[in-house]
C-alpha cells in the first residue's frame, strides 16, 4: 500500500506556484524537501525563493515552510541538494534578476549581472539552519554560456567522495541562427573533490547538430562505480530521452549522450536514483509519450540499457520529480501533480520497495 502527502500547494502559503522539486534524506532520517516557491505567478523568471519542508517521520508529515535560499526580489532556483558523508547538506542553487527571462538570456539580451550565476550554502543540522551563500560562477560557468541551470533534483556524492552535480547551459547561436529558437541546449556537471569547499567543470556534452540537446539531467552512480547520466531530449532523435556513461567520476563520458528509446516520456524533467538493496535503478518521470501525466517509476537491472514500468502512481497530469530512499523497505517520490493540471501540487508519494521488484 502507499501514501500521499502534499507538502506544497499552489496559491498557499505567501507562493503562487510551486515548482521544480528536489528530496533527500539526512543521516538522522530527515527528509529534506525543496522546491521553487514562486511568488507572483508560475513563470519561470520574477521573485522566486527556494523553500524547504522537513519531515522525520518518513514524508507522512511535513514541518512549517522555511526559506533555504533567496535573492531578496530576483530569483533563487534550481535546487540540486546533496548530503554528504559528514552529513552535511549542501544546497548548490541558480540566482537571477528577476526580469531575466530565459528567452532574454538565450538571445544574449542579459547582463553577466543579472544572468545566471550559481551559488552554495550548506547546513550542518538537518536544513533548520543554514551558512551565508557563497557564490561559484567563476569556477563553473565558462565565459560565454548564456542559460545554465543545475540538475533539476538532488545531486550525489560518490563512493570514493567526490560531489557531482549535473547541470546544463546553453551555447550562443552561430551563423544566421539568432533567435530563442536557435537554443543549443548543452550538459556539464559541476564537481567538487573537497566536499564543496572549491568546484571545477566535469563532463562537457555540446551538440549543435539538433540530434541530441542535452537539457535538464539526473544521476546516479552504478554498483559498478560508473556514473549513469539520464537526460530530457528536446531535439528531434527518437523519443524524449538520452543517456550516457562516465567511467572517471563525471570528469568525461564514455560516449556522447545518445537516445534512450526505451523510456516513453514527454519533453520533461525525470529522475534517477540507484537502489543498493535490491540492485535497482530506478527512472521517475511521466509516462504518457505526448503529455504530461502518467506518473511512472521505471526500473533497470542493467545500468540502464533496458527499462521496465515497475509503478505507475495514476493517470492525472503531473511533470517534474525526484526520487529519494526513504528506508530499507520504501522509495520516495516528490513530483509535481494536481487533478486538472500539473502543477497544482507538489506531492510526495511512499513506495514500497517490493512493488517495485
Amino acid at each position: 500500500m502507499t501514501d500521499t502527502t502534499v507538502p506544497f500547494r499552489a496559491g498557499q502559503e505567501g507562493y503562487a506556484a510551486f515548482r521544480i522539486p528536489a528530496v533527500v534524506a539526512t543521516h538522522r532520517g530527515t527528509l529534506l524537501a525543496f522546491c521553487e516557491g514562486r511568488a507572483d505567478s508560475a513563470a519561470d523568471h520574477g521573485h522566486i525563493d527556494v523553500v524547504l519542508k522537513r519531515s522525520a517521520d518518513g514524508g507522512r508529515t511535513w514541518g512549517p515552510l522555511q526559506v533555504a535560499a533567496s535573492n531578496g526580489g530576483g530569483l533563487a532556483g534550481n535546487p540540486a541538494p546533496v548530503v554528504l558523508d559528514t552529513g552535511r547538506v549542501l544546497l548548490v542553487h541558480i540566482r537571477a534578476a528577476a526580469s531575466a527571462t530565459e528567452a532574454a538570456i538565450v538571445r544574449g539580451q542579459v547582463t553577466d549581472a543579472d544572468g545566471r550565476r550559481v551559488w552554495v550554502r550548506h547546513s550542518d543540522d538537518d536544513g533548520v539552519t543554514w551558512s551565508a551563500p557563497e557564490e561559484i560562477t567563476a569556477q563553473v560557468k565558462r565565459p560565454g554560456w548564456r542559460w545554465y541551470a543545475t540538475t533539476p533534483g538532488h545531486a550525489l556524492q560518490l563512493s570514493a567522495g567526490r560531489v557531482l552535480v549535473p547541470a546544463n547551459h546553453t551555447l550562443p547561436p552561430t551563423g544566421a541562427d539568432t533567435g530563442a529558437e536557435a537554443k543549443y541546449n548543452s550538459g556539464h556537471c559541476l564537481l567538487s573533490d573537497d566536499r564543496g569547499a572549491t568546484w571545477y567543470l566535469g563532463y562537457l556534452d555540446e551538440n549543435t547538430d539538433g540530434y541530441v540537446n542535452v537539457n535538464e539531467t539526473t544521476a546516479a552512480e552504478l554498483p559498478d562505480g560508473r556514473v549513469y547520466l539520464n537526460t530530457r531530449n528536446d531535439s528531434p532523435s527518437p523519443g524524449n530521452r538520452a543517456d550516457a556513461h562516465s567511467a572517471d567520476g563525471g570528469r568525461t563520458l564514455v560516449k556522447p549522450f545518445r537516445p534512450q528509446a526505451g523510456l516513453t516520456a514527454p519533453v520533461c524533467e525525470g529522475s534517477v536514483l540507484q537502489l543498493r538493496d535490491p540492485d535497482l535503478l530506478l527512472f521517475s518521470g511521466p509516462g504518457d509519450p505526448a503529455a504530461r501525466a502518467l506518473m511512472t517509476v521505471r526500473a533497470s537491472a542493467d545500468g540502464g540499457t533496458t527499462w521496465r514500468t515497475a509503478f505507475t502512481v495514476d493517470g492525472l497530469p503531473a511533470a517534474y520529480s525526484d526520487l529519494v530512499r526513504v528506508d530499507r523497505r520504501t522509495v520516495g517520490l516528490l513530483y509535481e501533480t494536481g487533478d486538472f493540471g500539473a502543477y497544482e501540487t507538489i506531492s510526495f508519494r511512499r513506495v514500497p520497495v517490493h512493488r517495485l521488484t
